[in-house]
Formats: C-alpha cells, sequence, structure tokens
C-alpha cells in the first residue's frame, strides 16, 4: 500500500463505531497487512503480547482499555517486558475515546480525540515500510486532499459518463481545477468568509443533491462577472458574497457534472480540510493522477520530494543567487543589482507535469527577494519576480491547468508570508489572464518559440484561460534579456517500450547525428533539445533522469551529440533513488546531469555515499559516466584491448527446443552411459549456473553423426530440427544450418573447462557470479564463456573493481547488471601482468571456488546473497580484491569513484597508444 491508501483506510477506519476487540486488528490491516498475517494474529500464533492486547513483533504493541484509563495502559505497554524482548517500535493505546501512541526509538509521541487519529496517520508509516520523516510529516493534508478530490472524482464521472468521453474530459478537467481553487480561497480569506464556498453548497443545495450542480453553476458564473455588471447579470442575492476571479478560471462554459447524495457529501467533507496547509507543489503532483484512467491506481505515488527538486535547482542557480546575496552582506547597491537580476530569470520546464518545479523555483526565488527587501529595508515592496517568467510545456492537459493554479497559489501564499495577508488579498484578484503553460509535446515544439527570449514571437489572449491556444509563446517575457534555466523531470521510457511515434520523435530530434537512435531512452531527447536550444539562446539545463543514460550503450550514443553540439557537463548528482510514497519506499535510479557551455568555472560532482551523504568534488571536467576526468567514451572492441583471455557467447541453439533437454526428457531417451557421454551435454544459461538449474542439450560431433542417427529417439529429434530451419525465413537457417541439424547453431565447448560469466545478474550481489565448467559442460547464448583461459581471468572478472567498470560501462538491465565481452571486458583496463601477479590471481581465483565448495549444495544465488554470504567466501573475494588493487595502485582503493577514475585514465591511455595494445599476447 501507498501512503494514501494507507491515509484512506485509517480514515474509514476512525469513522467506524470503536469495536475495542477488533480495533488492533482493522488498524494493522489498514497499514497493509495481509490477511494469513492478520489470521496468525488472532489465533495467537504470532501474537507475543503479555498484556492481553495484540504485539506484532518488530512492529507495534496495541492495548485497548476501559474508558479513563489510555495514559496508564500506554505506560505499560511501555513497561512491558514483551515490548522490549520483540523489539516493538511503537505502542498504542486507545478506549474509543482517547487515543495515544509513542514511537519508542524516538520518544515522540501523539494524543487526541480517537475519532482524530486518523489526521496522525503518517506517525505510523514506517509499519508499511514508509519512513516517517519531516517531509512526510508536511505533506499529510495533501494526501488527504488528493485522495478525498480522487473519491470525489470517480463518484462523478460514475454518475455522469458522458463527463469522462473524450469530447468532455477536459471540462470535467476544468471543472475540479476551479474546485481545487475555490477550497484554496475559502481557507485564505481570498473569499470574504472563512467556509463560504463550503458552506454555501451545504445551506443552498438540496440534502438529496438535485440541485447541487446548479448551486454550483451559479457561485462559477458570480466569479465570471464583474462587480460592475452585477446588476444586469441577474445573479441570486447569496452568490454575490463570491468576488470576481475571472482571470480565465471561471470563463467559457459554466457547465457543472450533476452530484448523487454521496458526492455531495464528498465534497462537503474535502471543504471540512484546512485547505490553508496546502503545498502547491506536492499537492499538484499528488492530484495529477486523479484525471488519468491509467494512473489513477497510484494516487500519491508521483509526489516529489523538495530535497530532490532542489538537488536539480540548487546546482543550476539558487546556490549561485544564495553566495551572491551573502557576498553583498548590507551593502544596497549589490542588493539591488542582484533584485534586478533575479527579475530577469527565466525557468522553464519543458516536462512540467502539475508545476513542482517551477513551483519551487519561485518560492526559493522569493525567500531570497524577501531577504533583500528586508536587508534594504523595503519590507512591504511588491514581487519584482514575475510569474510569467515560469514557463512550461506538458503533455497532458490537467496537470497543465493545476500547473498554473499551484502557481497561482504559491505566488498568494509568498505574498502572505512576506508582505501581509492585507496586502495579498489586496493585489491578489482579480487573476490575470495571461497563460504560461503550455499543453502539448515537448519533443515536437519549438522551444525557441516558447521561451522567445527577444520577445519577437507571436503573442495570445483568450477569454477562457483554458481553451488559449497553447503551441506557441503567448506572452512577452518581463524584464527581458536575462538568464534562461531550463530543468525538470522528463518522462524515462526505455527503447523497447517506446511506441513508434516515439521514436520517430526521437530520430527527429538527432537528425542524423547517430546511426543508432533506436537504441535511446525517451527522456534523451530532452537532453539533446535542451543542448540545441542553450547553444543558439544561451542558458543552463538540468534534468533528472534514469541513469542508464550515463551507462551502457546510451552513453557512445547520446553523448558525442551533446558534446558535439557545443556542450558541456557543468555538474552531476551521481546515481541515487528518486524515491514516492510507495511501501517500501520504492524507485528508480536516477541522476542529474547539468549542461551547458563550457566554461573556466571548476565542474561541480555531487557524489552519493553508501552511508546516505553526498560529498561534493570539483575537477577540469566531468565525463559522460559521472566521475571527474576527461570527455571519455568507451566503444565496444572486437578483442580484449588489455592481454587478457578471449570471451565469447555461448551457444545459440536455434532448434525450436528440439535439441535442448530437462531431465526427465533425457532419461526418457534411454540412451546407456557410453550413449550419454557422446551426445549428450550439460548446459547452462545464466539463471542456470546462478540458481543451479539442470538443462542438457543433444551435442552430436560430425564423426558421431551416422551413430546418432541410428538411434531413433535422437533421429526423430534431428528431423525436427531441419524441418524447423527449412521453414525459417532466415535464409541463413534455411542454407546453412539446415544442412547440419544435428547441432546447435554454435559448437562451442572448452577442451579442459570454460570460465562461466553470466550475461545478466542482480545488483544486490557484491560481485559478479562468475565460474568454472567442465569439458562436459556448455554454454547457451545466455551467457559469456573463456573457452580454457587461465583461470586468473577469474579473479579479474570477480573482482569489485570489474563489478564497477561493467556495471558503469555495460549499464543495467531493468536494475540488473547486464553484461558485455564487447563492452565491458574488452575495454577492461588491466596493466601488464607478470608471471607472479598471474600466479597470485590464480590462488585467488582457487581460493574463491573452494570456499564456494565448502558450503555445497548452495548455489550461487545462495552463496552470494549480500545478507548471508558466508564470511569465508567474503574473505577470498576481500584477498581477491587486495592483490588486484595493489597490482593497479600499491594499495586498496578507498572507494569505488578512486576505482573508477582509475580505470578510467588507464583507459585514455591504452586506447591512446593501440599499436603497443596489440603487440600484448591475449591470456597466456
Amino acid at each position: 500500500m501507498n501512503a494514501v491508501e494507507i491515509e484512506e483506510a485509517i480514515s474509514r477506519l476512525a469513522e467506524q463505531p470503536f469495536d475495542a476487540a477488533e480495533f488492533p486488528y482493522l488498524f494493522l490491516e489498514a497499514f497493509g497487512n495481509k490477511p494469513t498475517t492478520i489470521k496468525k494474529l488472532r489465533a495467537g500464533a504470532s501474537n507475543s503480547s503479555d498484556l492481553g492486547g495484540v504485539l506484532q513483533r518488530s512492529h507495534i504493541h496495541i492495548a485497548t482499555c476501559a474508558p479513563g484509563e489510555v495514559t496508564q495502559t500506554l505506560a505499560a505497554l511501555k513497561a512491558s517486558p514483551a515490548t522490549a524482548r520483540w523489539k516493538a517500535q511503537f505502542t498504542l493505546a486507545t478506549d474509543g475515546e482517547t487515543f495515544e501512541a509513542e514511537d519508542l526509538g524516538s520518544g515522540n509521541t501523539i494524543a487526541c480525540d480517537y475519532p482524530d487519529f486518523s489526521d496522525r496517520f503518517g506517525f505510523f508509516l514506517p509499519l508499511a515500510g514508509i519512513s516517517y520523516t519531516k517531509e512526510i510529516k508536511e505533506i499529510e493534508m495533501d494526501m488527504r486532499a488528493a485522495r478525498r478530490l480522487n473519491q470525489l472524482y470517480v463518484t462523478l464521472l460514475a454518475d455522469n459518463p458522458e463527463w469522462g468521453t473524450a469530447e468532455r474530459r477536459r471540462d470535467m478537467n476544468h471543472f475540479m481545477a476551479r474546485l481545487i481553487f475555490c477550497f484554496f480561497a475559502e481557507d485564505t480569506d481570498i473569499f470574504s468568509d472563512k467556509g463560504l464556498f463550503t458552506s454555501t453548497i451545504e445551506r443552498m443545495s438540496e440534502r438529496d443533491s438535485s440541485n447541487t450542480h446548479d448551486v454550483m453553476a451559479q457561485i462559477f458564473r458570480a466569479m465570471n462577472t464583474s462587480i460592475a455588471n452585477r446588476k444586469d447579470a441577474n445573479l441570486p442575492r447569496w452568490a454575490g458574497a463570491f468576488p470576481y476571479v475571472n482571470g480565465g478560471l471561471f470563463s467559457g462554459s459554466l457547465d457543472v457534472p450533476r452530484f448523487n447524495r454521496i458526492a455531495r457529501t464528498y465534497l462537503l467533507h474535502i471543504g471540512g480540510l484546512d485547505w490553508k496547509e496546502i503545498n502547491p507543489d506536492i499537492f499538484g503532483s499528488m492530484i495529477q493522477a486523479v484525471a488519468d484512467d491509467e494512473e489513477r491506481g497510484s494516487l500519491g505515488m508521483h509526489y516529489t520530494s523538495v530535497p530532490n527538486i532542489l538537488k536539480v535547482l540548487n546546482p543550476l542557480f539558487l546556490d549561485d543567487l544564495r553566495t551572491k546575496l551573502e557576498e553583498a552582506g548590507d551593502n544596497a547597491r549589490m542588493l539591488l543589482n542582484l533584485r534586478k537580476r533575479m527579475a530577469r530569470i527565466r525557468v522553464f520546464d519543458p516536462a512540467c507535469g502539475s508545476g513542482n518545479f517551477l513551483v519551487i523555483a519561485y518560492k526559493q526565488m522569493r525567500e531570497i527577494e524577501a531577504k533583500i527587501n528586508d536587508l534594504r529595508g523595503e519590507t512591504d515592496r511588491p514581487s519584482e519576480i514575475p510569474l510569467t517568467n515560469f514557463r512550461g510545456i506538458e503533455l497532458r492537459d490537467f496537470p497543465a491547468e493545476v500547473a498554473r493554479l499551484a502557481l497561482i497559489i504559491a505566488e498568494f501564499q509568498c505574498d502572505v508570508l512576506y508582505r501581509g495577508q492585507q496586502l495579498a488579498l489586496n493585489e491578489f484578484l482579480p487573476l490575470s489572464k495571461e497563460n504560461w503553460i503550455t499543453c502539448g509535446n515537448a519533443l515536437r515544439l519549438d522551444w525557441l518559440s516558447l521561451m522567445d527570449v527577444q520577445g519577437s514571437g507571436v503573442k495570445l489572449h483568450a477569454d477562457d484561460l483554458f481553451h488559449t491556444p497553447l503551441d506557441q509563446a503567448q506572452i512577452d517575457f518581463e524584464n527581458e534579456g536575462g538568464e534562461t534555466y531550463i530543468c525538470g523531470n522528463p518522462p524515462y521510457l526505455g527503447n523497447t517500450w517506446q511506441t513508434a511515434e516515439q521514436k520517430a520523435e526521437i530520430r527527429s530530434i538527432v537528425n542524423g547525428r547517430t546511426g543508432s537512435p533506436g537504441f535511446l531512452d525517451y527522456v534523451a531527447g530532452w537532453f539533446v533539445k535542451a543542448s540545441d536550444y542553450i547553444i543558439k539562446a544561451g542558458g543552463v539545463a538540468a534534468f533528472v533522469s534514469t541513469n542508464s543514460i550515463c551507462q551502457g550503450q546510451s552513453v557512445p550514443i547520446l553523448w558525442p551529440i551533446v558534446f558535439g553540439s557545443g556542450c558541456d557537463i557543468l555538474f552531476a548528482y551521481t546515481s541515487f533513488k528518486w524515491t514516492n510514497l510507495a511501501s517500501q519506499n520504492a524507485g528508480v535510479t536516477v541522476a542529474v546531469v547539468g549542461l551547458g557551455i563550457p566554461s573556466t568555472t571548476p565542474r561541480r560532482l555531487y557524489e552519493h555515499q553508501d552511508d546516505g551523504t553526498v560529498v561534493l568534488r570539483e575537477g577540469a571536467s566531468i565525463t559522460p559516466y559521472l566521475t571527474i576526468g576527461p570527455r571519455i567514451i568507451i566503444e565496444k572492441k572486437s578483442t580484449p584491448m588489455s592481454a587478457l583471455g578471449v570471451m565469447e557467447f555461448g551457444n545459440k541453439p536455434s532448434d525450436g527446443g528440439h535439441l535442448l533437454l530437462n531431465r526427465e526428457e533425457l532419461n526418457s531417451l534411454e540412451l546407456s552411459d557410453a550413449q550419454r557421454n557422446r551426445f549428450i551435454r550439460r548446459i547452462y544459461g545464466s539463471q542456470d549456473f546462478i540458481n543451479g538449474g539442470t538443462r542438457f542439450c543433444v551435442w552430436i560431433e560430425d564423426k558421431h553423426l551416422d551413430e546418432a542417427r541410428g538411434l531413433p529417439v535422437l533421429h526423430r529429434r534431428i528431423e525436427a530440427v531441419r524441418e524447423l530451419r527449412l521453414a525459417s525465413p532466415d535464409k541463413g537457417a534455411r542454407t546453412i544450418l539446415a544442412r547440419r541439424p544435428h547441432q546447435l547453431k554454435l559448437m562451442r565447448i572448452g577442451n579442459t573447462h570454460a570460465i562461466v560469466v553470466p550475461s545478466v545478474s542482480s545488483e544486490r550481489r557484491p560481485y559478479l557470479p562468475a565460474g568454472i565448467v567442465d569439458e562436459y559442460t556448455t554454454l547457451s547464448n545466455l551467457a559469456f564463456a573463456l573457452y580454457d583461459a587461465p583461470l586468473w581471468n577469474m579473479a579479474l572478472i570477480t573482482s569489485r573493481l570489474h563489478l564497477v567498470w561493467i556495471a558503469t560501462v555495460c549499464g543495467k538491465l531493468e536494475t540488473r547488471y547486464r553484461y558485455s565481452n564487447t563492452l565491458g571486458w574488452n575495454t577492461f583496463p588491466v596493466p601488464t601482468l607478470t608471471d607472479k601477479m598471474k600466479a597470485d590471481l590464480t590462488r585467488c581465483a582457487e581460493e574463491i571456488l573452494l570456499a564456494r565448495e565448502a558450503h555445497f549444495p548452495a548455489t550461487i544465488a545462495d552463496l552470494y546473497d549480500p545478507d548471508t554470504m558466508p564470511p569465508d567466501l567474503r574473505a577470498a573475494h576481500e584477498r581477491n580484491d587486495e592483490v588486484l588493487e595493489r597490482i593497479y595502485i600499491g594499495r586498496r582503493f578507498k572507494n569505488d569513484t578512486e576505482r573508477l577514475e582509475k580505470l578510467f585514465e588507464l583507459y585514455t591511455k591504452m586506447a591512446a597508444a593501440p599499436t603497443a595494445a596489440k603487440k600484448r599476447k591475449a591470456g597466456g
């Protein structure tokens, strides 16, 4: 369950009549515990309470009690030996009237009336694997509002199915945007009376909701009618209390969907929330899923934390503004110049969603401006930062509308905070009609026309904010000629999952600058568009991106285009989890990359450490792999550049399964031992090797073909392969492979042994799970092999050094390591090895194999589980790492960053001397 779903479940529980016996189980169920878990607790099998309550080990100790005994019961729970023994994180006591709980780790407590405990649901989120951080505490209101608006949206569509059609969905989205404004306005004094909108609906509409839509339509009409025109508008007397809002928000169609009784109740409940607490940036990113049928199930999981957004905005330009503010001190002239500079800054998010990057940028700039005004003694001064300088593009219309609304709300909140409630109210209404968020496809639109820094583009206005043409720049920038900063979190989509239209967009953007656009992630389009824009119009860009664009095959495709345009990497954050509010804090691994025109300013690399800290390092340049160093790009090589064994693919069967056997099928052939030795080999793919699977293949050498054909069980399989290959659309299969149907497409096997390297393996493993197989075992095309190679090659492959190299250079399949012989092994830079070094590494490989053997029959998957890896095996790998790393630098590396930088340095030297590399003898 995600946090929004938990809030909904807890709210339902709080609304139900209190049942002392059932409450502990219903409470745990609301936090995502499965029915089987609840059943065991009810039966007492896993209930460890010593006070007659419910104790879920490592989680919570709950007890209900008689009226008035809550505080004493909570104290007893805390003092309980079972609470300590089973390491409960929380204690909770309630009598159905009062509710108290304590986090035993932090000492934080909550106490409230029982019906209000749902407002404190975030306190218990660790029960669902979600950390209750300061950020989560601050967005509890946003989650409740998003969830309740979702309930209303779904209910209205069920009763008004025509509003869910393509023709009317846009009207529905406009209606929701109007509601959000009204809820916010009635709680922030924008409307004359607190709760004016909700109370008017409750008072003037029938309880059976038969006229709710009419009442609401009259309210909307009032807010679209200027004060001067109200006498002629025939508005109901009660609607006159609503101000003139205009700004296009209430222009156009004033249709309202019909409400049933449940929808009316939801509306009143939403109005009962305190909308002053809304964070427009956060709420917007959560609510955007409401209007998307496919995303509604993940409501709330779009939330992006402010610290993560600031990883983009701070190094992009906010850090520099703060530095200049500090340098100015109380110098009035320097402060004035800084304020003028800020008034000319343009922020552009070409994948803005609900506008969270733009809102955060605006709020941060207003904070800096307020400090300037305070230092200059001008605290009442209106802001000089134009809202219209914060521009965005969004593909879907509802998030685009929410983005505009979020910026309007943010402006009002900042005015209240820095200038006072009255001044903010005086200047807030009526709203401007200007539209600065474009609804369209960012990869198809011309960014130069939208961000026309010269002010020469076509500018349009319309009566309806939401129906203004949205495919061009519509308003002039205020304070022309300033800086442009491009930012955002564009969509990631691997090449396998892209539609034909999306692939065409990428091809159009790269415009022949690479021969392999089909291998690029969709997000690469934003990097190329940003680079092209910067070269033509100036500016700096920074995007959150899947870290795959800085790994594997993406690097030699994307980054020559970016560098070739004239841009460079100015700053970056190395890989980190871009988390959301899903249970267990799931998230995609991303990086932040900043682009701009090269300068002499040091490049800044923010490196995420294993302990969660971030270290800033500076250098002359940053590689596309996000390390400090020259702009090197690793290209595939057909042979090893170092003196290493040759690594090849395993054998692709191309047999329709007729030459592959499981154990039952093998036994059914009823071959003699001698025939098995001649005609059968064990075959491993990556998963077979890692998980201990057992498969076999028919292996017939040409000299034994006649004998094999004499066995009917083999003859039938051979003929089945022949027929398959003759029917293949592939010419090679029909003309070449069909002539030898008794064999796999390739027939590679070691004379004495082979070193196995799985093509895909889990990123959780601390080392690559390479190993050795004998001469009676071959490999499928799902693994790589070094046939009869010296064992010291395995020491290299199973080292931390090599893991770091392939994780960076080869990239990943989803989150798993994806191996490549041409990109990972053949490019791996290894110093010249003496015979003694090879002997030392051979012993290290032998020690690893012996340590594995000591734990037979444990599989590779068992042995390399990072949580249970045997100490002797880990020690063998540590010894291997120490021996190898001393060969490189005479000591152990301090961290993976140092490993990578040394490898890139060595690669650069070796790549620059190709003739020297050719002289090295491979493998010996």
